[in-house]
């Protein structure tokens, strides 16, 4: 489909992270664009506030029948009123995806893929291009907290694509330029086993367009597997890679080091956001903004004013009396990553992690890494499992994650108990984490740790 053509698009679930994106990008060309999405939250209000027209209810009466094209996002049940009365109207019904998938056939497209990292590195990506003034268009599965959005546009015919593995989505995008991050065991509900995993990543990689390049991170399995007609390997420190940093050192809450590239060498970087992780996803960005010759002076300053993305490794407090850090981590390793980071940037600071499990199976099939990845904390709150799209599995809880944990310091709170902990607890370091609905307590727990800080100081 031509997407220029379109003036008039309905989204179901126009409030996903990458459903708001697209719906964006065809709001600033110029098309009437309305959804629905099952409840209301900051980013729909915004959509709204940009002119889109939303509802919040399953109702036939009110949708979009001039809608030229309908898409939707793979959480959205198949008995979707809305989404059957399209389909039985004949209208064209298609995934966010197959939309993805138009764009990256019209437009020189970079995709980032992979199980972990991908949001942030493509959002360093796409910042870097735009504050360079290369120039491009971002679909991003986070906000990027220099712009507070998820999407941006440019008139330069460039994307820059967060490649999202579940339901298989990013097997449908031609990138140019693809970078491929991880290949660790996730969405099994999905692919039934690790094995079918890696070789979606691998058929990911066969999709690179003819003389398109590959980043992918040094020592994945298949490597030999992975296709494109320009292969690169970036690391965090190994310089048997193709591109990888050198000289890092840790300096008030971030990092200076340089990055040695295939015939280029780029020093004093600074990245002023925390986590050991971010420096390695920095250098496949920086390599990405080099492969498009963008000069090094614009690439530096750029770098050194990135502000990261929301909820990955966020600072919400950060003064001389708690640290305190929001994070999306619903993986054992990214757990792992970032309690890892926090520590080693916060010596001698006592870590307390308040953990959010996302989704039934996730919890069923990682329970293990789980535990062990919270054992590196001093002290552990754990949350009931955000279900999703999930229904309740028998003999999986909360508890499941508690009983193989090696560190008897945790606890189960509500997320009640959990603003009230913070209210009262001597905070120095405090880690909230998950993929649900913790981020809603962002907020209420910021409150009650400086409201405890002011009496503190007020005595």
């Amino acid at each position: 489909m031509n997407i220029t053509n379109i003036k008039n698009i309905y989204f179901i679930g126009i409030g996903g992270i990458g459903m708001s994106a697209l719906a964006r990008f065809f709001k600033e060309r110029g098309a009437t664009v309305s959804g629905y999405d099952r409840t209301e939250t900051k980013l729909t209000l915004k959509l709204a506030a940009e002119g889109m027209d939303i509802h919040y209810e399953d109702n036939t009466d009110l949708l979009e029948q001039k809608a030229q094209l309908v898409v939707y996002t793979p959480a959205v049940p198949a008995e979707h009123k809305e989404l059957s009365w399209y389909r039985q109207h004949n209208y064209p019904v298609f995934k966010r995806s197959d939309v993805l998938q138009w764009i990256t056939e019209s437009m020189f497209a970079i995709t980032v893929a992979g199980t972990h990292g991908k949001t942030t590195i493509s959002t360093m990506i796409a910042y870097l291009l735009k504050e360079t003034g290369y120039g491009c268009n971002a679909f991003l599965g986070g906000i990027a907290t220099n712009y507070d959005t998820n999407y941006w546009g440019n008139e330069r015919n460039v994307a820059v694509i967060e490649a999202d593995e579940y339901d298989r989505s990013f097997l449908k995008l031609w990138p140019d330029i693809a970078v491929l991050t991880a290949m660790d065991a996730d969405h099994l509900d999905i692919y039934g086993n690790i094995e079918a995993l890696e070789e979606a990543f691998v058929q990911y990689t066969k999709n690179i367009k003819p003389e398109g390049t590959l980043w992918s991170k040094h020592g994945l399995k298949h490597g030999d597997k992975l296709q494109a007609t320009h292969k690169y390997t970036y690391s965090l420190q190994n310089s048997a890679a193709a591109a990888y940093a050198a000289n890092v050192r840790i300096h008030d809450g971030g990092y200076d080091f340089d990055v040695h590239g295939p015939g280029w060498y780029l020093p004093e970087l600074r990245l002023n956001i925390g986590g050991m992780h971010n420096v390695e996803n920095c250098v496949v960005a920086v390599s990405v903004a080099k492969q498009l010759e963008i000069d090094d002076t614009l690439i530096r300053q750029a770098v050194a004013g990135f502000k990261g993305v929301k909820r990955r490794f966020e600072y919400i407090i950060r003064n001389k009396e708690v640290t305190y850090i929001d994070d999306y981590a619903h993986h054992p390793e990214e757990l792992a990553a970032l309690i890892r980071s926090a520590k080693t940037l916060f010596p001698g600071k006592r870590c307390v992690v308040a953990f959010q499990p996302h989704l039934f199976s996730r919890t069923r099939d990682f329970a293990e890494g789980f535990a062990h990845s919270l054992d590196m904390a001093d002290e552990v709150i754990l949350l009931d499992i955000y279900p999703a799209r999930e229904k309740p599995m028998p003999g999986v809880s909360i508890d499941t994650i508690g009983r193989l944990m090696g560190n008897p310091n945790h606890t189960v709170l509500s997320k009640e108990g959990l603003v009230q902990y913070a209210a009262t607890a001597p905070l120095e370091l405090l880690i909230t984490a998950g993929a649900g609905d913790i981020d809603k307590l962002v907020t209420p727990i910021k409150e009650a740790i400086l409201g405890r800080i002011g009496q503190a100081q007020d005595r």
